[in-house]
């Protein structure tokens, strides 16, 4: 029987309301399932944030041990400092930037992240640990070096006087900053400047090989100069001198005779301008002195110690 127009309203009135109820019936699940989540986990969720939080742990765990490590690691520095390299007379151990921390762009990749703090705290302790042990494994292979070699090394670290300690006249010019009398200011001096007589000996301070002999220029600088290697990171310079008995290329003894006091170079009276350069760095070769020195013969050294202005030009 065909269909009226009235049975084709009602059907389509049916068919919207169904519509309508499916949508109210979504709706207020969506809505239901919203408030929900707001105030109730999810077993999701929930194993989310348990994930979050054993992540968490793990990283305070990991910044625990690596202060447990640092700790232990400053331990066998302080070692390292104060009894190994004092054994073999050798100087502290500098390197460059090691406690300089990594410039901020490294961690940009953890910038975004929700948990930044607690990585970024975990990363930068890593990284310093790292300068560190770096810092460390360097000194002791040296000290492996060192031990290995230690007989010739005790013979060709500087451990004498350059010259006859009887000889010295007017005093002793100290390593480091002093007034210039030539560009009025302080400058660092490299070494020290010991005032003797011209032609006074001047003797190898430790066994080595002669690196540099210079004749240097007239009225500047180091004048007639000897350089000496000793190996195990030591150099010696001995400036101003009148006269050279050494060659370069020649091996060496301590207590050998390589030349003789002067005033060459820029100078304004005789004396011996003696450095030790340790690892590239020149260091108080004061602290060469005293090795074998009692407590009156280091204290009348250190009275021996005033600026007296030999060195006319910045060396």
């Amino acid at each position: 029987m065909p269909r009226t127009r009235a049975d084709l309203v009602s059907y389509r009135l049916r068919t919207y309301r169904i519509i309508r109820k499916i949508l109210l019936i979504f709706i207020a699940v969506s809505i239901v399932n919203v408030v929900f989540s707001s105030v109730f986990y999810t077993p999701k969720m929930h194993r989310i944030i348990n994930e979050n939080t054993e992540m968490e742990l793990k990283y305070s765990l990991l910044q625990d041990k690596i202060r447990a490590a640092q700790r232990k690691l400053e331990e066998i520095h302080h070692r390292d400092n104060f009894v190994y390299r004092p054994l073999f007379s050798a100087d502290t151990l500098a390197i460059e930037g090691i406690y300089s921390p990594y410039p901020r762009s490294k961690y940009d990749d953890f910038a975004d992240d929700e948990y930044a703090p607690v990585m970024l705290r975990a990363w930068r302790q890593l990284d310093a640990f790292s300068r560190q042990l770096y810092r460390t494994s360097v000194s002791l292979d040296q000290l492996q070096i060192l031990a290995k070699n230690k007989e010739n090394m005790s013979m060709a670290i500087p451990a004498i006087w350059p010259i006859d300690r009887s000889a010295l006249r007017k005093g002793i010019e100290p390593f480091g900053y002093r007034y210039h009398p030539i560009y009025k200011r302080r400058i660092l001096h490299k070494g020290v400047d010991l005032a003797a007589r011209t032609g006074d000996a001047v003797y190898a301070t430790g066994d080595a090989t002669v690196s540099q002999v210079d004749m240097g220029q007239p009225h500047r600088g180091y004048g007639k100069q000897i350089l000496l290697d000793h190996e195990y990171g030591y150099q010696t310079r001995y400036a101003h001198l009148s006269e050279i008995y050494v060659k370069p290329g020649e091996r060496v003894v301590r207590g050998q005779l390589i030349g003789r006091v002067g005033t060459t170079g820029g100078s304004t009276g005789a004396h011996l301008h003696y450095e030790v350069i340790h690892m590239g760095q020149v260091v108080n070769p004061i602290n060469y002195f005293n090795k074998n020195m009692t407590n009156e013969e280091y204290t009348r050294l250190m009275e021996q110690m005033r600026e007296l202005n030999l060195d006319t030009f910045e060396e």
